[in-house]
């Protein structure tokens, strides 16, 4: 029978994990096994700078609290080395990070084992596409640049026939009484 003490602490973990995921836009389950510490601060920093709440967590008491979620689905891959990456904000962030810094290992040692979105558990297929996505910044930049494309082209149609016409024509401003 485990001490009291260490009963409570470790249902105020749950308690807090539960509250993360349930605020959680969007996240992954990692098998982080075989990186370095060094390879470990990269992958932190990077999280930081993505707004992303990375943590290393134990099976038991992540599978306490995404039962309390209703992300039991995911509870088929709580097993060897897990961690956690969160994000409260860009709901792609957490995969496409995770993702990024699993290429470097090309899946040997750094794997996502399973993700979430909105409440719901994604498919792997689907978590893995989702990473490939660009960042939203990006993404709203091609937007605005396709939706420039127009008339961009249309004032260069404009400017080459004024300068085949020779030379723009100044409206005369209106005399002032």
């Amino acid at each position: 029978m485990p001490n009291a003490k260490i009963l409570s602490e470790k249902q105020a973990i749950v308690a807090e994990l539960t509250e993360k995921l349930k605020g959680a836009s969007a996240g992954v389950l990692v098998d982080y096994k075989g990186i370095t510490v060094a390879e470990d601060t990269a992958l932190r920093a990077e999280c930081r700078s993505n707004e992303l709440d990375y943590a290393v967590v134990k099976n038991t008491l992540l599978r306490f609290a995404i039962k309390d979620c209703g992300l039991e689905e995911m509870d088929e891959a709580l097993n060897g080395t897990t961690s956690l990456a969160l994000s409260n904000g860009d709901p792609i962030a957490p995969m496409r990070v995770i993702n990024k810094f699993a290429k470097q290992f090309n899946g040997s040692k750094f794997v996502i084992k399973a993700g979430f979105m909105d409440g719901k558990v994604l498919p792997l297929d689907e978590v893995m596409a989702l990473a490939e996505l660009p960042a939203k910044d990006v993404l709203q930049a091609q937007v605005l640049g396709t939706m420039l494309a127009p008339i961009t082209s249309l004032a260069i149609v404009l400017k080459a026939i004024a300068e085949e016409k020779g030379g723009f024509v100044e409206a005369e401003a209106p005399a002032a009484e």
